[in-house]
This record gives structure tokens, sequence and C-alpha cells, in this order.
């Protein structure tokens, strides 16, 4: 797999054998449409190409019929097979030429404007955190007569595999070599992101057995969710080409550790972030009522709603582990929900919120930060005076741990999404969710056979 990012893409200069317009589903899937050189026009990327909104997730408001513009700044070149590809991500609107509110880019793009309005700052910065596991065979089955999954991995897991494993499944973080099997498909995976034009930081092996990470660096909002969502499509691809499985789902072992997606966030006015100061930990003002606003949608419920949107996010979300469960910030902890890193110089004081993950539509988990965030900032929130700086969880800052608490959460606590979030999307993620959270519970569980049977 080989793709290069094409800067400037003119329309009329297109000389790859395919045009393959991306977008984006509900969930924050990809999805696409290829058209062959012949039928590609510089109108294609004027006039766009129509499609079903309603398959793709998205709610019916009038008609489902949409169309996908492709953006030129977002295009990049595969050799494939032989033939070469160029993959374009797309914007939506719809026949009327509006832009598609539902639509997840459209959402992010809301959310900077709003920024910009209120004169609070210009642009986000986001660097996201990609936790995954990878397998070597992967099967599991439900029905109305069984339920099961099985794993197993060349560094200890799974049956075949146990005389192979080199450490305990609890001590991979940052091994080396033989120990880590995965160092070659980390490295490729790596090289076709940054060939690709993704910033990379770095990578390295996680606590957990057959567990890795993928750390991007900063880019502004809108980018950052692209670059996530190309970035998890790569991994899986280069994965699948090496006969492996991968997995970014939360919690896809017991008692193992969860895969999060930190995410660590500033803003910035005329180029300049606005978090630095001489608060606490080393915040602004505004950067402190940032973190407030972060942690006290948190405490609803209403933001983990698009953080932490799966049953699965849930089984990570609980003691005795990394992922944080509670209203807290505090400088260089890892079980805080807010972490100020305890190794920058004073300038460069960020925000990481560790509690989200990877089942999330990163497009709306990013923005819903920042609407978070910044709704703080407008009611000049203070996270000291409301004890979100206390070192221990109090049973009163708990978060909801469960799928269905977080949508009560955000169906009481929500007025603070509709400057980008259209209520239409709202009631349609509620209703989506509610029903993965019915079709999880309502199912008997192989662990309630064990217990009760």
């Amino acid at each position: 797999m080989r793709l290069r990012r094409l800067e400037g893409l003119r329309p009329g200069a297109i000389e790859a054998d395919y045009l393959n317009l991306v977008m984006y589903d509900l969930a924050g899937g990809m999805r696409s449409v290829s058209l062959p050189r012949g039928y590609v026009s510089e109108e294609i990327f004027s006039d766009g190409v129509g499609f079903d909104a309603s398959n793709y997730g998205f709610a019916k408001v009038h008609q489902s019929d949409m169309v996908a513009i492709p953006d030129c700044h977002a295009a990049w070149l595969e050799d494939r097979e032989g033939l070469s590809v160029l993959h374009v991500i797309c914007d939506v609107v719809s026949t009327e030429r509006e832009p598609f509110d539902q639509y997840p880019r459209s959402v992010a793009k809301r959310t900077l404007e709003h920024l910009r309005s209120t004169g609070v700052a210009d642009q986000a910065r986001m660097l996201v955190e990609l936790e995954y596991y990878v397998f070597d065979s992967v099967e599991y089955s439900t029905g109305l007569d069984h339920s099961y999954y099985s794993v197993s991995s060349r560094e200890g897991l799974g049956e075949g595999f146990c005389r192979d494993q080199r450490f305990g499944p609890l001590k991979g973080y940052h091994k080396l070599p033989p120990e880590d099997r995965f160092f070659d498909f980390r490295n490729e995976t790596v090289r076709i992101m940054e060939e690709a034009g993704i910033p990379v930081k770095y990578h390295h092996h996680e606590v957990g057995a057959s567990q890795l990470e993928i750390e991007l660096d900063f880019a502004d909002l809108v980018s950052a969710a692209d670059n996530v969502c190309l970035a998890k499509w790569m991994i899986s691809s280069v994965a699948d080409q090496m006969g492996l499985k991968v997995t970014f789902m939360p919690k896809p072992l017991y008692r193992m550790p969860g895969n999060g997606m930190h995410v660590h966030q500033y803003l910035e006015r005329g180029g300049r972030s606005i978090f630095p100061g001489d608060g606490a930990c080393g915040l602004s003002r505004e950067g402190l009522a940032y973190v407030a606003g972060l942690l006290e949608h948190s405490l609803t419920g209403s933001l983990l709603a698009f953080t932490n949107p799966s049953t699965n996010s849930y089984r990570r979300l609980v003691p005795g582990y990394e992922a944080p469960i509670s209203a807290t910030f505090a400088k260089g902890s890892r079980s805080a929900a807010v972490r100020i890193p305890g190794y920058l110089k004073p300038h460069q004081v960020r925000v990481e919120y560790r509690t989200g993950d990877c089942s999330a539509n990163v497009h709306y988990m990013l923005s819903a930060m920042v609407l978070a965030g910044l709704d703080g900032i407008l009611r000049n929130a203070d996270p000291v005076s409301q004890g979100f700086d206390s070192p221990e969880a109090k049973e009163d800052k708990v978060f909801p741990l469960s799928l269905l608490a977080v949508l009560k959460g955000l169906e009481e606590d929500h007025r603070w999404l509709t400057p980008a979030f259209p209520e239409k999307l709202l009631e349609l993620w509620i209703r989506r969710k509610r029903e993965e959270a019915e079709y999880v519970y309502n199912a008997p569980t192989p662990q309630e056979y064990e217990l009760y049977f």
C-alpha cells in the first residue's frame, strides 16, 4: 500500500485510473464511490455526485438525496494492484447546495465557525492517540442459541500460541523486538501515514499483549479528525495484507487493558495558544475554564455520549484500570480524566482528555470536546472551586457509566452542543445508540451462564 498526498489538486490535471470519492457515515466509518477515468470531468469537482444519505445512517429530512463535493485540499494518490486511485475526501451538501448539517465534517466546520464568532479563539489544535489490538485470528458469533468469541496472537494469546509467549499479558509497555512481534507492522503503517502527509509523533507497544499505539501529531480540528479516519483505514489495510486482524474496540479482552483514544488539545488565537498561564497546573483562566467545561459535561454524561458512544466503552471505564471514571484534572496524572502533561515547558501547556475511545465518530467527538470547553470559557467556569482538582475520585464526581445513562444525560444537557449539532442529529444519535444498548443489554453473556445457569 502506497499513498501520496497531493497538495493543491487541480481537477483538470487528473491522470489516475479511478477517482474514489470518500464520505463518512453516521458512525464515523468511511464509505466511497469510485469513478473510472473516462467519466471524470471538472464538473464532478464543482457539481459533485449524488447518493442516498439514509443508507449512511443519517436521518431523512425532506428527502435523503445528498451530493458529495470533493475537497481538493484532501486528496491522496494510491498505487494499487498496478492501477492508480485518487482518493478525495468529500463534503456533503443538499440538492439545494446547502451544507448537510448532520454530516460529520459539517459539524466540525460549524464548531470552528462558532468558536471564531465568540472571539475566544480562531482554531482548535488536536493530537490524537490511537490504541488498538492486533490478532493472528479472530472468531465470533451470536445467535438465539449461542454466543462466543475467540482470539489468538503470536504474543501468547489463544491456543497454539501460548508456548510462544515472551512476556506477561500486562508487561508489554515499550517492549522491543523480538518480544514485540508487531514492530515491523507498525513501521509499515507509519511509513504509509507519513507518505500520505499524516503527521506521526511516535509509535510503540502498549501495556497489553498484542496491544499497540500510534500517536499522531497536532493538526487543526477538521484535519485531525480526517487523519484519524485515514489512519484507522491504513492500519486495517496493512493488517489485512499481512494476514492480521485489528480492532479499535474499547475493551476486546477480559481483564486486559482497554483501548482509549486520548486527545491532547488547545485553542489558538492569532497563532498562539490561549492555555498557558499562572493558574493551577500552569493554565490560564481560559485554559482552566475549558477544563471545567470538559468535566462538567462529562459528569452529566452528555459529552460521554459522543466520546464513549458504545456499550463496550463502559467495559473499559471501570475502577482499577488507567481509564478515568471521574471528573478530575491534574498535572502528570494518568488517572485523571483531564491530564496536563508534566514534561512540557510553560508556553507549551495543553490539556489531554483521557476518557474517550475509538468507538466514537471522531468528527463528532472532537467537535463536542471543543464546544464543551468553549462553554466553560464563556461561563468563566472554575474547575478548582468545583472540586475537580481533588487527587482522589469522590462519589459525587463519578461519571455515568453506562450507555443508557449518558444518553439520558445528553437528552437533559445538550444546549451547549446546538451551535454545531442540529436537533435532528441529536435525536437520531440518541435513538440509534439506544437501539444498540437494548440489543446488547437484552442478551445473556457466557459469564452469566457461568454464574447463574
